[in-house]
């Protein structure tokens, strides 16, 4: 039986207790877990290669093999949870994805290895959903979910920054088979605590049969696009991820005329279409190209221009973390007197400013500017990506917040995708642009490229990459600035609801 209201109560909407609050906390263990495996790999991949020898795309495919099928896969999960109970598919993700750590962990070949980082992205695709999902019909008090948001956000975020520390930490010690058993105490954890604190929670009524046309045109769309996007940004123009990106488009539109026409669609255009919910989405997805599109410079400048260890370089990215856990309870407070609509417009800018002034930086500057700049904008985005999904879950309708979860979380991973596409593309070309033209050709492409090289070239692929890195903070800082006037003519209309 769902955690519902009772429709004969008038005094307003029934205020979560000390269980509701204990089962959210429970229900942060998959949330952390399924976004540290977004980047735990980063440093254990020597060691896979020294052990597993997988070939250069075999490589790249036990790297990416989880987001893609965690990306292509969180529409029909969060449909799928609509209809079977969020909470029985909470489970069988945590199962899954127990099992799935084990096979990864005991890989014996490459092959093997990219099998079991599939399963992970369908059971991360079984989880993600229902954790957003499940807090919706938990706290039916806007204020008292307005904060479960804010910790739900804070702490997907917190997983893909500490997914490289506890990598390079279990390093340190362990095999790197121990970078997949983390997950194993918190997946048990979850499977013995979530029945008792937890009520099953689905669509009321039923709202129809599973199509499973809907879902295989869901994975054909989404995974091509976000495959080709990943593939345009890391080698330049090619034509089968162009390819790829077309086929996905075209079947994202059969997709939709699909959809328009079903009494029961898997996602419900009309609420996609609202300005509470499609402009929440189309924010949410500004602020993922911004992240993830600037964290591959910012990780780079540590470790390439400041001669960080990987570890090193982790460890400090994690700074500007200590003022999001600040902003972003403030920002939610002041969300319940002012319009959220400002508030959010406020956060972007916070981040566009933040983003400004890494545009400045140089050789000569110090890296505590550079680390109080990045809380800037770190802070501003995350407390405004925090209004967005808490104005989207509130949007949607209580059967439906399964899907109207995975949507906003497809969003997301297509974001991330683009902004490494897009800043990438800046910050490639000022860097060919400032690099001379007698460098190397390898130099004159990437700076990992003129590493080896004599040290004036090294010398000046670093001062290049700086530049480039200033040319991604100004494209990064123009999506914050939309993201702002969205928030300020999109949000802004969805009026009561948007408050």
């Amino acid at each position: 039986m769902a955690l519902t209201a009772d429709p004969r109560q008038t005094s307003g909407p029934t205020r979560a207790g000390r269980r509701e609050w204990t089962a959210l906390g429970v229900l942060m263990l998959p949330l952390l877990l399924v976004s540290m495996d977004v980047s735990v790999l980063y440093f254990a991949i020597p060691s896979i290669a020294a052990d597993l020898r997988p070939g250069a795309v075999q490589q790249l495919w036990i790297l990416d093999m989880y987001g893609f099928v965690l990306a292509g896969l969180l529409v029909t999960m969060g449909a799928l949870g609509d209809r079977v109970g969020r909470r029985r598919l909470l489970l069988s993700g945590a199962a899954l994805f127990g099992a799935a750590s084990v096979a990864a962990a005991y890989a014996h070949s490459p092959g093997a290895l990219i099998g079991a980082r599939a399963l992970l992205g369908v059971a991360g695709a079984c989880l993600m959903p229902s954790t957003l999902a499940l807090i919706r019909t938990l706290f039916q008090d806007p204020a008292q979910r307005a904060r479960a948001v804010t910790l739900w956000t804070t702490v997907m975020a917190a997983g893909i920054s500490l997914g490289p520390v506890v990598s390079g930490a279990l390093l340190e010690h362990f095999w790197w088979g121990s970078v997949f058993l983390i997950n194993l105490p918190a997946m048990v954890l979850l499977l013995v605590l979530a029945p008792p604190l937890l009520a099953e929670s689905k669509g009321a009524g039923g709202p129809g049969r599973f199509d499973l046309v809907s879902a295989g045109l869901s994975l054909g769309a989404l995974l091509p696009v976000v495959y080709g996007i990943k593939e345009l940004a890391k080698d330049g123009w090619d034509p089968l991820p162009g390819l790829g990106i077309a086929v996905g488009l075209l079947l994202g539109l059969v997709f939709v005329r699909r959809q328009a026409r079903l009494d029961h669609p898997m996602v419900d255009l009309r609420l996609v279409r609202s300005p509470a919910y499609g402009g929440s989405l189309v924010v949410n997805l500004l602020a993922m190209a911004a992240t993830v599109g600037f964290a591959v410079f910012l990780t780079q400048y540590l470790q390439s221009v400041l001669g960080q260890s990987p570890l090193e370089a982790a460890l400090w990215s994690l700074v500007p973390a200590g003022g999001v856990m600040v902003a972003a309870p403030v920002a939610a407070a002041l969300a319940q007197r002012v319009d959220r609509a400002h508030v959010m417009a406020g956060g972007f800018l916070l981040a566009a400013a933040g983003f400004g002034w890494l545009a400045t930086v140089d050789r000569a500057t110090p890296f505590w500017a550079v680390l109080v700049a990045g809380a800037v904008y770190a802070s501003g985005l995350v407390s405004a990506m925090t209004l967005a999904n808490e104005l989207a879950l509130g949007a949607a309708p209580p059967e439906r917040a399964g899907a109207a979860a995975a949507v906003l979380e497809s969003g997301s991973e297509l974001g991330g995708a683009l902004g490494m596409a897009l800043l990438g593309a800046v910050g490639a070309a000022v860097y060919t642009s400032a690099m001379p033209a007698a460098a190397p050709a390898a130099a004159r492409e990437t700076l990992g490229g003129a590493l080896g090289s004599a040290p004036d070239v090294v010398e000046a692929a670093r001062s290049a990459f700086v530049e480039a890195m200033s040319g991604a903070a100004l494209g990064a800082a123009s999506l914050m600035v939309l993201a702002a006037v969205v928030s300020l003519t999109v949000v802004r209309r969805s009026g009561p609801a948007g408050r």
